[in-house]
């Protein structure tokens, strides 16, 4: 009983200089004492979050744990994307070059200097602390709307506007408008995660900004890429609690909107047409999905080998960009496609789990966005070639020759990396080492037995 009350002496000694010095009320300290050990775990938390968004930062502190190495599988996987793309678009344009330019790896040094710049912007975003990006989301969706505004008043290019010419090279600006529209609705969801199930808050102005985006780009014209923004912001949307209804109500209203845009103009009926009957246009709308299905065809398994196609020899038009795919299928065969195909489930496996890993809320939901924009973009690119969707003119992230495009994705890809990087698991040790700290800092209580 002596020592019992010597401890229970001791404890009091070292508790009471701390409750000398406090004058605040009992239930105040508390609260002071709780909002101190909020902040101490997850930094200063922003005011202007919904209380559930408060709740998760809390749980899960971006501040203070420990990050894990770069995710070595997706490294791999784009590497692979990356490599593949590389070496096919040099064989697809060997030919072009040469007659075009009199050199045949003309491409080839435009495309090594492109992934050279976008391995500079991966390596950027891997290392920056993405959270920035939420203070400048809307000057992000301000910049992003004036450029494609800017877009629709340069000169034309295969019969659209889509580029903005900067000397010797061009730039399209619909790149910039995909990271400012996921950025955006990264931020704004996590800060209504209380209004996401409210119509007029949690759903339309979403939309609003997605549409406006979609009717600068259906002015260009590129269908493509307002529809892939659009099954973005639809499938960020439900991911983030929206009602299923709202969503359905939204594609019933662009139903008739979609009509319109396809039967009203000539050139989309006609190429609507030829995807059911693609041999009644097999000199126009449905050549070059002729063209890439004798490639697919010929490659067989293994494929004739590279440099070994015959469809890159003039016959398949700009078979570098969107219908990269088919060269790959030639060269390559079933087994290149494959590994196409494989990498690309990698990045998407390893976005979903770097997003449902992340630290933050506004973490989570810009992984699990550029995720989604990844996986839309490729499903349209691979349909459009193996003739299951009509022609939208979306390239293969990362695989597709391209300047901006590649050097936006791989700076996507680096925000998957920067996400990525949550902390380890705990091992069982370390877990028995914590809970044996966090009881010796429980206050001891002590039963006292009178006899």
């Amino acid at each position: 009983m002596t020592a019992v009350l010597r401890r229970v002496l001791d404890r009091w000694q070292a508790l009471r200089p701390r409750a000398q010095t406090s004058a605040q009320p009992t239930g105040e300290r508390e609260r002071t004492l709780a909002r101190s050990t909020a902040e101490g775990r997850c930094g200063s938390l922003d005011p202007t979050l919904p209380a559930a968004a408060k709740l998760v930062a809390v749980q899960h502190p971006s501040a203070t744990v420990p990050e894990r190495p770069y995710d070595l599988v997706l490294l791999a996987a784009v590497l692979g994307l990356l490599g593949i793309g590389t070496i096919e678009i040099y064989s697809a344009t060997a030919a072009e070059g040469l007659s075009k330019f009199h050199d045949s790896t003309y491409f080839l040094e435009r495309q090594g200097l492109f992934v050279g710049l976008g391995g500079i912007a991966m390596w950027f975003a891997a290392g920056m602390d993405y959270r920035r990006l939420r203070q400048y989301a809307y000057p992000l969706l301000g910049i992003g709307l004036v450029l494609l505004a800017v877009a629709l008043a340069a000169p034309s290019r295969n019969g659209a506007k889509r580029w903005i010419p900067l000397g010797p090279l061009t730039f399209q600006p619909v790149e910039i408008a995909k990271l400012a529209l996921v950025t955006y609705l990264a931020s704004s969801l996590g800060r209504k995660a209380d209004h996401l199930k409210t119509f007029t808050v949690g759903f339309v102005p979403h939309l609003v900004v997605c549409g406006m985006m979609m009717v600068l780009l259906l002015k260009q014209p590129d269908l493509g890429s307002s529809v892939v923004l659009g099954m973005t912001t639809l499938g960020m949307l439900f991911m983030a609690g929206a009602r299923v209804s709202y969503i359905l109500v939204a594609l019933l209203g662009a139903a008739p909107i979609a009509y319109h845009f396809v039967v009203g103009t000539p050139w989309r009926l006609q190429r609507f047409l030829a995807y059911f009957n693609p041999e009644a246009y097999a000199n126009g709308q449905a050549y070059q999905f002729l063209q890439a299905r004798l490639a697919m065809g010929s490659g067989g398994v293994t494929g004739a080998g590279l440099g070994g196609g015959h469809q890159t020899l003039g016959y398949m038009p700009e078979a570098h960009n969107d219908f990269i795919l088919a060269p790959i299928g030639e060269e390559m065969g079933y087994v290149g496609v494959a590994i196409v195909l494989l990498c690309f489930a990698v990045l998407v496996w390893r976005g979903v789990r770097a997003a449902l890993g992340a630290r933050d809320v506004f973490g989570g939901y810009l992984a699990f966005g550029i995720t989604l924009l990844f996986g839309v973009q490729v499903l349209f690119n691979v349909g459009v070639v193996l003739g299951v969707v009509p022609n939208k003119g979306i390239t293969l992230p990362l695989v597709s020759y391209g300047g901006s495009s590649l050097v936006v994705t791989m700076f996507l890809v680096g925000l998957l990396f920067n996400v990525g990087r949550r902390p380890e698991r705990a091992s069982a040790a370390a877990r028995d080492q914590a809970q044996r700290d966090a009881a010796g800092n429980k206050r001891l209580r002590v039963r006292v037995a009178i006899a």
